[in-house]
């Protein structure tokens, strides 16, 4: 039996799986406009976590996660990194790729569907002309905007009041909106770019987007919808509204959200550009002891990031990779009764904590056939190898190894003033490059 904390209810409920079908899992993607920072990195080794044990209690699972490749973000990144917004794709790519690289060091499932924004426009222009023919949108000088009006349970997630939050919404000069709450489900470009709809040309607004794809790739209601705590108000919200009013029909039937990973008490994010990317921390500690670092904090309760609690947590990581690197795995049909209670806590809400609190209790009485026995189950439904890997370069773009040779051609002829330009150029692309004493 495994329990969630719902956050539609505030309340840690029974998760019933379906018996007709695979679970439907959604988790919202990132916006490849940079690298991937550690509180990604929690996001989603908390999700695999769960997509594991669902998939070792003997259910199939349709995991939909996506990738945002059109954004404000992606765009500015184009204009500054290559003076072109149209290569917002090229921003993208170079991304998708380094978060992959990323998610496989985390040794982190890969989901069932990946799908980017930009190969599925159709089936979100579809979605917003529904919603407009349906009276919950409408147009305005080329925009499309969701009437949060025609969504009477507005605030049903976050508990927001809908006259608190018009009273504290800010209002530009010149919006086109006829409610401030009201939000883009398509925003008008220029002639001839992005993308020709039947409201003018344009790209989508962030929120339609994850409604689409998950309505396209899993169906009009999922079982899960998973992301950080930070997406929960707007975005969450806005999905609800939007695709219920397409649907008519409870969007998702349980929201899980892990909670924020903090730097000096401030909440880690690119905005507030105090964040540690996970190639960084890589630098550092192998990227098994960065998964079990996570998996030492409930997934529910904030993290104080310090390098310092990495480097403890690795000792605790380097006692179990002692026992386990030297045992061959083994699967068995009947777990023993120490593995028996790890399982209970982990289905009691993904307690991982008080899983690997058994674990450490239990260490020393574990016999040889236990061992191989519980290095499966820690494989398996932990994500942890306890294999040794060889170190190897960061894979950068054919872009950014040019970058790096020509910085270091720079250095040995002396030209300081080129190698620090070119040095802020790298730092922009996220590559803090470490010099070494040239001879």
């Amino acid at each position: 039996m495994l329990k969630l904390t719902n956050s539609l209810t505030n309340s840690r409920e029974i998760f019933t799986p379906p018996t007709n079908r695979p679970i439907r899992l959604y988790v919202c993607g990132i916006t490849p406009y940079d690298f991937s920072h550690i509180g990604h990195g929690r996001v989603y080794v908390t999700f695999d976590l769960l997509y594991r044990l669902l998939q070792f209690l003997g259910h199939p699972v349709s995991y939909c996660r996506n990738f945002t490749d059109i954004d404000d973000k992606l765009i500015k990144k184009a204009v500054n990194q290559y003076h072109d917004p149209q290569r917002y794709s090229d921003v993208a790519n170079t991304y998708i790729e380094a978060f992959g690289n990323d998610m496989q060091a985390l040794n982190c499932l890969t989901p069932t569907y990946e799908p980017r924004v930009t190969d599925n426009i159709p089936a979100i222009i579809e979605c917003i002309e529904q919603l407009v023919t349906s009276g919950a949108a409408y147009q305005a000088d080329g925009d499309v905007y969701f009437h949060i009006a025609r969504a009477p349970s507005y605030g049903i997630l976050s508990k927001h009041n809908l006259a608190d939050l018009r009273a504290g919404a800010r209002v530009e000069p010149n919006e086109k909106k006829q409610d401030p709450l009201d939000f883009a489900l398509w925003k008008s470009e220029p002639e001839g770019t992005f993308w020709s709809s039947p409201f003018g040309w344009g790209r989508p607004g962030w929120h339609i987007e994850c409604s689409a794809l998950a309505r396209r790739y899993l169906g009009d209601q999922i079982d899960i919808h998973g992301g950080g705590m930070d997406l929960l108000f707007p975005h969450h919200e806005n999905e609800i509204a939007q695709t219920e009013a397409l649907t008519h029909t409870p969007f998702s039937r349980f929201w899980v959200h892990n909670a924020f990973v903090y730097s000096n008490k401030e909440k880690m994010s690119k905005s507030l550009g105090n964040f540690f990317t996970l190639r960084d921390i890589f630098a550092h500690v192998p990227p098994m002891v960065v998964r079990f670092y996570f998996l030492n904090h409930h997934y529910r309760a904030p993290i104080e990031f310090s390098l310092d609690a990495l480097k403890q947590c690795e000792k605790s990581y380097q006692k179990l990779h002692r026992i386990f690197s030297t045992v061959e795995q083994e699967p068995t049909t009947k777990p023993s009764e120490i593995m028996q209670k790890m399982i209970n806590f982990l289905c009691d809400d993904l307690n991982s904590v008080g899983m690997l609190g058994v674990l450490f209790e239990q260490l020393t009485e574990l016999g040889e056939q236990e061992c191989k026995q519980m290095k499966y189950f820690l494989h398996t439904v932990l994500g942890l190898t306890f294999e040794k890997k060889e170190e190897t370069a960061p894979d950068y773009s054919p872009e950014i190894q040019e970058l790096i040779k020509e910085r270091d051609t720079a250095r040995k002829a002396g030209n300081w003033k080129r190698a620090d330009e070119l040095r802020e150029e790298l730092l922009k692309c996220g590559i803090n490059v470490q010099d070494k004493k040239i001879k």
